[in-house]
């Protein structure tokens, strides 16, 4: 989800916004997130800080369990996303949710187009298609079934080149794209607004699910300031 820059008008302040996420309170503030939540080494501006600080509030995430992603190269906009966990989470809370299976769609040696379930095939002799997903839903005759295109995701360099996520681990990344989208469409209120990196293509070279990469952020635990000024006022009205 790319932030357009001209949607601010003032400028984040010091406030900190307070939110429950789960069983935890979040205590977010632009400082915080400039110092400690930015990936990929731009500079945010304050519209995106407010769109980041909105997102989180308003859908319960916690940037600091590395639920929420605020992505910014350079003078691009900005990218927010989540992770992939979170839509599985989420589904997984859901009284209706029943399961899914997922897997990608490969071309085999004879030219047959198949669904497989997983991630293997065979790299040189079938061709990689897309990903699908199917989610059952507790009422309904038919889960919801998505699929995916392979060339309409595949993060690519400027060269046209696959990126090094794409080039890879090709399979488990159109698998995840499925996944999300299958969730989104099946749980839309729990989900709505909320994208993986797996489906931008300016943020899914970042390795955001490596497990050295999802150890909690520390920060210190400070008293926020007494008035809090524009940052309530834009996202508690």
């Amino acid at each position: 989800m790319a932030v357009n820059n001209s949607l601010a008008k003032k400028p984040a302040n010091t406030g900190v916004v307070e939110y429950e996420s789960g069983n935890e309170k979040v205590k977010l503030s632009p400082a915080m997130i400039k110092q400690y939540l930015v990936s990929g080494g731009g500079n945010v501006t304050d519209s995106e800080i407010m769109m980041f600080l909105s997102l989180c509030k308003f859908q319960h995430l916690n940037p600091f369990l590395r639920e929420a992603y605020l992505i910014k190269f350079g003078n691009s906009p900005a990218t927010m996303v989540v992770g992939k966990d979170v839509f599985t989470k989420r589904a997984r809370r859901n009284p209706d949710y029943v399961g899914k299976k997922s897997g990608i769609i490969v071309q085999d040696a004879s030219g047959q187009i198949i669904d497989r379930e997983g991630t293997f095939y065979i790299k040189g002799v079938e061709n990689l298609l897309g990903g699908w997903c199917k989610v059952y839903i507790k009422g309904y005759e038919q889960p919801e079934y998505c699929s995916v295109s392979f060339d309409e995701y595949a993060g690519r360099k400027g060269d046209g080149s696959l990126n090094n996520q794409w080039a890879t681990k090709p399979a488990t990344m159109i698998r995840k794209v499925a996944i999300v989208h299958a969730l989104r469409e099946a749980f839309p209120e729990e989900t709505a607004g909320m994208y993986a990196a797996e489906e931008i293509p300016t943020a899914n070279d970042i390795v955001l699910d490596d497990p050295a990469a999802t150890t909690p952020i520390q920060v210190p635990d400070v008293e926020p300031p007494a008035p809090v000024g524009d940052v309530q006022a834009a996202l508690f009205g």
